[in-house]
């Protein structure tokens, strides 16, 4: 067994997963798993760079996982960034930062490629999926605060593209509005539908057996498709339900006000003002997959990139 410390760092969260890893069965045992709200890339997509106090945000939490991974004696440590610290000019202040957060690690942030960032979430993502029996292919959709990630595979990544729409993006460039107008509805429909354009001219959607999404928007969406009384990853996990429930769910985060979201007991405080983009994000892509692939039902895994990192490590 190896202990190691996997970070993802992606637009809007910052999360840690602390796990014994069999190298000769590639199974992950989990000791910790954490998850902030740090928004690196609040207002990146506008001004270009990561303002200061979501650095600062980001740099305080990066110290913390890394004075948890020396309490749990880990022996390796990954830190992926994502998104944010791709589309950042000031993405090198960034980089420094962490680099020194995680001191003795010598841990230098991979600041992956939308294709690495798609087959690492694959990995994390399918290996219960094939325990479990459900079928491939699998067309997974990893969406994330900036981008979103579209990938095609079975046992491994056959085809992958990441596109520049995610919720945090939608809801700076659309939905500001509380709750969006149909106006500010109907232009990011038209964004979401172009950068699903995109994903199909390096992914073919064509004879896909399961539909899988991941990442919290989505996880967050299920609760509510759900209904349950608090996030529960249990339920959470592998839970399969009819596209047209969870296009409901979407539509229903949406519409509601912030302070509606806010009321319900499984919403993180940081998802609040972006779920309503996630949502929409999520049920135009399933609409395109109901008419273009004939999916009928979706799955969601709680397992993805983190769990990816982790696995690659070894």
């Amino acid at each position: 067994m190896t202990r190691v410390g996997a970070i993802d760092c992606g637009t809007n969260s910052i999360r840690l997963l602390i796990a014994d890893v069999d190298p000769d069965s590639g199974t992950l045992t989990d000791l910790l798993r954490r998850m902030e709200i740090v928004r690196l890339g609040h207002g990146v997509d506008k001004t270009g760079v990561i303002a200061p106090d979501a650095m600062a945000r980001t740099l305080t939490q990066a110290r913390e996982y890394a004075a948890q991974c020396s309490e749990h004696g880990v022996e390796r440590v990954r830190f992926v960034a994502t998104s944010a610290s791709r589309d950042a000019r000031n993405a090198q202040e960034f980089v420094d930062g962490v680099r020194e957060a995680f001191g003795a690690f010598q841990v230098t942030p991979d600041v992956v490629t939308g294709h690495e960032e798609a087959s690492l979430s694959f990995q994390g993502a399918t290996g219960d999926l094939r325990a479990k029996g459900i079928p491939g292919p699998y067309l997974m959709v990893d969406l994330g605060g900036g981008s979103t990630e579209f990938v095609r595979g079975t046992d491994d990544v056959e085809q992958a593209r990441s596109v520049n729409v995610g919720c945090v993006r939608m809801t700076e460039r659309h939905l500001r509005s509380d709750p969006p107008t149909p106006d500010q509805i109907d232009a990011a429909v038209q964004d979401i539908n172009v950068a699903i354009d995109q994903a199909g001219e390096g992914v073919d959607f064509q004879g896909i057996s399961t539909l899988v999404g991941l990442a919290g928007s989505i996880t967050t969406i299920t609760a509510h498709a759900l209904r349950l009384p608090r996030y529960d990853p249990e339920q959470i996990h592998l839970a399969r339900m009819p596209t047209e429930r969870m296009i409901a769910a979407c539509t229903s985060l949406l519409l509601m006000t912030r302070a509606e979201r806010a009321a319900l007991p499984f919403m993180h405080a940081g998802r609040v003002d972006v779920i309503g983009a996630g949502g929409l994000v999520w049920s135009t892509i399933i609409d395109r997959l109901e008419q273009e692939a004939g999916i009928t039902e979706v799955v969601t895994s709680e397992h993805d990139i983190l769990d990816g990192i982790a696995l690659s490590i070894v």
